[in-house]
């Protein structure tokens, strides 16, 4: 094989590696945008994967609990996924390097299939970033 072919294969290979893994060492807002759009897609196929997976309901819209423990509690329920495991592994690594160290307690008394909890938790994050934006914003 031509070297200049073996090298653009390498670049290639390299580029789908990066392109298929979560953002490091990046902003929150980042971050949030990155979840977002991941949950777009995984809406915008025909059927979300695993879609009738339930997982823990989490009450996005509880005052009472800080954004940091709500990221957390979603990434628990993300973790508990054990079909299709690869198409939520980029959201729960995000979701987790947003809530840090924050431990958090789940509660499987109320579940909602995954097709339902990706929207609420693409609203939340939404909020979040929109939030972010205008604390940014002199």
């Amino acid at each position: 094989m031509l070297p200049w072919l073996k090298a653009a294969l390498a670049v290639l290979s390299l580029l789908q590696l990066v392109s298929s893994r979560p953002l490091m060492n990046t902003s929150p807002k980042l971050r949030l945008s990155e979840i977002t759009h991941r949950i777009q897609r995984l809406n915008s196929r025909v059927q979300v994967p695993c879609n009738d997976t339930r997982v823990a309901q989490i009450a996005f819209t509880d005052r009472k609990l800080s954004e940091q423990e709500l990221l957390c509690q979603a990434a628990a329920a993300l973790n508990s996924i054990t079909r299709c495991r690869n198409d939520y592994e980029p959201l729960i690594i995000n979701l987790q390097s947003l809530h840090g160290d924050t431990s958090c307690s789940l509660s499987d008394e109320n579940e909602i299939y995954l097709r339902n909890f990706l929207p609420e938790l693409g609203n939340f994050t939404q909020g979040m970033y929109r939030h972010l934006a205008t604390l940014a914003t002199p």
